[in-house]
């Protein structure tokens, strides 16, 4: 006769089928999960670990406030830290803001020259009160195996069936003048600068957002030989002077300049995506900082 199972021979059973202890109580089977709570340090890390040969060193994707061991409210991202943004983030009751670009007006977030002004003062101590932790993502989200501005930009201007993971696109023939037209409504800018002839053909595409330097657009531009470069920023006397000589020897090449912050503020929406589909339970929300030039 087969002996009859009893409850702890029943308990031992499903311990072991479902990975649990046996000493778990059995309610516990049926009661709702704990809620899972991420500290900024944990959300830092597993981006990091999803880079290669990271982490980094030097880097300026350092924390600019705030503590690595506090637990996470909630999530937003930008691509500036601006006052404004960080007022809509107390109020969203978000106490984790990750940013593409510089919170303290330098490359390096170098503050001790300062320290006696009252505007950096004013965000340190907004920024402190409010125990908000701000996270520079910099080096690391233009290091993965697809660089994650470039992505969230590609999929901003509906290019997404046109990108093979690198700066260069080839689109259906068109002219630089439509170009321009297509960029401004799909990044809501209101003005372009652009070098070269509004009607020339414009169908390889070379596109490098934010800022990479004069030389390295060139060098590229030389290299891959596209009908217009799509840039964020450039000084006027490298790339634009470049690019307006080209077209003056004979050559047909068009430059369009976004505008720093339109040109990556897209990697900053991948981050939002990148964060809802690897940190669940945590409200993340996406701020534009938008430009802080206006046009007249």
């Amino acid at each position: 006769m087969k002996p009859k199972q009893n409850r702890r021979d029943f308990l031992l059973k499903s311990s072991t089928l479902l990975g649990i202890g046996i000493f778990l109580n059995p309610l516990d089977l049926f009661s709702a999960p704990k809620k899972v709570e991420y500290m900024v340090g944990d959300i830092m890390d597993l981006f990091i670990s999803k880079v290669p040969n990271a982490p980094f060193s030097p880097t300026v994707d350092t924390l600019k406030a705030g503590s690595r061991d506090q637990v996470v409210t909630g999530i937003v991202t930008t691509m500036f830290a601006t006052i404004t943004v960080i007022r809509k983030a107390i109020e969203l009751k978000a106490n984790f803001i990750i940013v593409h670009e510089p919170t303290f007006y330098n490359h390096q977030d170098e503050t001790a020259w300062l320290a006696s002004d009252p505007v950096y003062q004013f965000k340190a101590d907004l920024l402190k009160e409010n125990g908000i932790a701000v996270w520079r993502n910099h080096d690391y989200v233009h290091s993965l195996p697809i660089d994650g501005v470039q992505a969230g930009v590609v999929d901003e201007l509906g290019w997404n069936e046109y990108y093979n993971q690198n700066a260069v696109l080839n689109l259906p023939e068109t002219t630089l003048g439509n170009l321009i037209d297509h960029i401004k409504s799909k990044l809501g800018v209101p003005a372009l600068r652009y070098v070269g002839d509004l009607n020339q053909k414009a169908s390889k595409i070379l596109l490098l957002p934010g800022a990479i330097g004069g030389r390295r657009q060139i060098e590229i531009m030389m290299q891959e030989k596209p009908d217009v470069l799509i840039c964020g920023e450039s000084p006027e006397w490298e790339t634009p002077e470049y690019v307006r000589n080209a077209n003056e020897m004979g050559e047909s090449l068009g430059l369009i300049v976004i505008g720093h912050s339109a040109s990556e503020e897209g990697g900053s929406e991948f981050m939002k995506s990148w964060i809802e589909e690897n940190v669940k339970g945590i409200p993340v929300y996406h701020i534009p900082s938008s430009n802080s030039l206006e046009i007249i």
